[in-house]
């Protein structure tokens, strides 16, 4: 016969830890520093202190492990040995032997490298100078599943109370190694806005104890096992959490995702110093360290709770929320238990729901089928409500979010924007967005980065709504920027009360919620536009620089056969001066050309060009420098005429042309209707073409 067993909270997470994102050892270990991160960043926000974060990550070998834990071992040489995650990884003999047998180290090399990228186990720290923890409280806030203070109406990194407790339960899997906590803790002051740290005086307050804490959990009552538990002076002044705990993972596989993480946590949390260190007991040259300082002083205001909005409820809800109800009458329900129902509206609802409603009836006599029809009501009587309150939003904003960016990207140009909070299905959600150009290590085309309530979303990043959007919603062509080219970075940020996640990991949220995706469309549309006027003027001074740098690059030759062309003229001169009779220039030869048509000299002119050329003073490097200023003086030409019209070079210009100190001359291009007759005197070039006109 088959027997009905119930199992606790912990016991169904224990064995189905992949909802948690404990999926194997690599993002076991990922996952376990996430969201130790991720508490300490709540424990420094819900008491608007600045966050400072370390994390050391130490790696050792299961024999190191064995040999801090006491493990005995039984050293025999040939047997197999169970890897951490259950594998059989081949005896050192056996693979001695075998190299020894074909010659060629294949074994060797196959079982070094199969144990370099192996799993191992990690000692991971994590320190921070948050509110810390009550002496008392801390059994049951880290050893039981599903217990937490986040479970209201309001924007949280976290609801489920998982977290740490899962990390408890993974190092108890992988390596039966309890957590252990050290705190501090100031009596008054907790999270969620419970008190401050600081004095009248500005000083930071300091608790009198430290406690330390070995905490174990039982899985199969889902309640905490204490092992250790003691408090000490605080001789260091410190307050704050350090928690340590001993877990399996790799390093190898999930290196590059960790750094990933701490680096997009950065860019959200602008306003965090963060820390991490990682060594390797076995081989001191793989360690290595990462450091982000604080860019910003400006912390988001802190979420509060408000009360569910009448779209967002559903039959389960409105029981609990009857059942826990102090109003006596119905009415007093509808405008105190629920938000964005005013006293008129109230009753015209109730009047809607039947003569089996009564304003004055008592909450807690209502039974199934009333409960079902004032919910059918509730969700389909959107227009009389009130928009869902946006006070339980806590945006990054645009400041913090262009210093992120701008901290770890190091972008060209950004631009940043925040979309109209919106909501879907009772929920309200804000949309805030940025685009950067260029960067330090960026790539050409579209790199999204995702976040949800100031988490960075790190996986199954192609199936988003951001990623939706900004590959296939925006004409980037339209704002003068090549998605293919170019290096694009799209960063955005939906923080919501619920936000619509796909699949169990919470790692990506699906585009099937029209209004998120059209926030998220126009907040990118918004930071485009705003680019698109900057890379006007930069393309056109990209235009004026590379059309200065190819007159520059060409004026060494110019100058060469512009005075080639003044020499041959003046040696002509000279022989007839001299008596010396030659052909008939091609002026005089076509003298039945129209007198507007001819190339407009002054005699003086040309007699004064000829003495310079004979007594030297002009020579090739004089049109090298006159050339070379006409270039830089001209180069801006017919730019920022509108940028600024009393300083700037548009306003510049008009003012030296109204005092007549333009001392600039004005270029005319005479066409030539005909060519001379021998074509060896043109001087080819690969711009132009000189033809001697004497």
């Amino acid at each position: 016969d088959e027997i009905q067993q119930s199992k606790s909270p912990a016991e169904f997470f224990a064995e189905n830890q992949s909802i948690a994102g404990f999926d194997n050892p690599g993002k076991s270990l990922y996952t376990t520093l996430r969201e130790l991160v991720e508490n300490s960043l709540d424990a420094c926000e819900s008491v608007d202190v600045l966050p400072d974060i370390s994390v050391v990550i130490e790696e050792m070998t299961q024999d190191q492990f064995n040999e801090m834990r006491g493990v005995p071992t039984s050293g025999c040489a040939g047997k197999k040995k169970k890897g951490v995650d259950g594998s059989d990884d081949a005896a050192v003999g056996d693979a001695e032997s075998g190299d020894k047998d074909n010659g060629k180290g294949v074994n060797e090399k196959g079982a070094k490298k199969r144990r370099a990228g192996g799993d191992a186990y990690f000692l991971v720290t994590v320190r921070d100078n948050g509110c810390g923890m009550a002496h008392d409280a801390i059994p049951d806030l880290l050893g039981r599943v599903l217990s937490g203070s986040k479970y209201g109406v309001r924007q949280t990194r976290g609801k489920f109370g998982l977290g740490a407790k899962m990390a408890l339960i993974w190092s108890k899997k992988s390596t039966g190694v309890p957590i252990r906590i050290k705190t501090s803790h100031v009596k008054g002051v907790r999270g969620g806005g419970g008190g401050s740290l600081l004095t009248e005086e500005g000083e930071r307050k300091v608790g009198p104890k430290v406690s330390s804490c070995v905490l174990d959990i039982d899985i199969y009552k889902n309640c905490p096992r204490i092992i250790e538990h003691k408090q000490k002076d605080n001789t260091e002044n410190w307050i704050g959490t350090e928690m340590q705990v001993l877990v399996s993972g790799n390093w190898t596989t999930y290196k590059s995702r960790v750094v990933q993480y701490l680096q997009q946590l950065a860019i959200i949390t602008p306003y965090a110093r963060l820390e991490m260190s990682y060594s390797n007991r076995s081989d001191e040259k793989k360690g290595m360290n990462l450091r982000f300082e604080r860019r910003s002083e400006q912390m988001p205001a802190q979420a509060r709770e408000v009360k569910h909005h009448p779209s967002s409820v559903n039959n389960l809800l409105v029981q609990q929320l009857l059942e826990n109800s102090k109003s006596k009458t119905l009415l007093k329900f509808l405008t105190g238990d629920l938000s964005g129902i005013s006293p008129s509206v109230a009753k015209r609802l109730i009047e809607r729901l039947g003569d089996a409603f009564e304003e004055d009836m008592s909450p807690a006599k209502m039974d199934d089928k009333q409960i079902t029809r004032l919910v059918q009501l509730l969700r389909s009587t959107d227009d009389l409500f009130k928009s869902p309150d946006g006070g339980c939003l806590s945006p990054l904003g645009e400041y913090n979010l262009n210093l992120g960016i701008q901290k770890v990207v190091e972008p060209e140009i950004i631009a940043t924007a925040r979309d109209k909070p919106g909501a879907y299905d009772g929920h309200p959600f804000i949309v805030e967005a940025a685009v950067s150009l260029g960067g330090k290590e960026a790539k050409e085309g579209i790199t999204v980065v995702r976040f949800a309530n100031r988490i960075p979303l790190l996986f199954e990043g192609g199936a988003d709504v951001a990623t939706r959007v900004a590959n296939s919603k925006i004409k980037w062509s339209s704002y003068k920027i090549d998605h293919k080219r170019d290096k694009i970075g799209v960063f955005v940020s939906i923080v919501s009360t619920k936000v619509p996640f796909k699949g169990t990991g919470k790692e990506y949220i699906g585009d099937d919620i029209t209004e998120i995706q059209l926030s998220v469309k126009r907040a990118l549309q918004n930071c485009c536009q705003q680019l698109r006027v900057h890379l006007a003027k930069r393309n056109a001074l990209r235009d004026v620089k590379e059309r200065k740098s190819r007159l520059l690059k060409y004026i060494p030759d110019v100058s060469r056969s512009l005075f080639g062309i003044l020499e041959g003229m003046h040696k002509r001169k000279l022989e007839e001066d001299s008596g010396v009779e030659r052909d008939a220039s091609p002026r005089k030869q076509h003298s039945g050309i129209s007198p507007t048509k001819r190339q407009r000299t002054d005699a003086n002119d040309v007699s004064a060009i000829m003495d310079g050329i004979a007594s030297g003073d002009i020579t090739v490097d004089t049109f090298k420098q006159q050339l070379t200023e006409a270039v830089e003086e001209n180069a801006h030409a017919g730019l920022g005429n509108d940028e600024n019209e009393d300083g700037g070079k548009g306003g510049t210009a008009k003012a030296k042309k109204a005092s007549g100190d333009d001392d600039r001359q004005s270029l005319y291009l005479v066409p030539i209707y005909e060519g001379p007759n021998d074509a060896r005197s043109i001087i080819r070039h690969p711009l132009f073409d000189f033809y001697p006109m004497t």
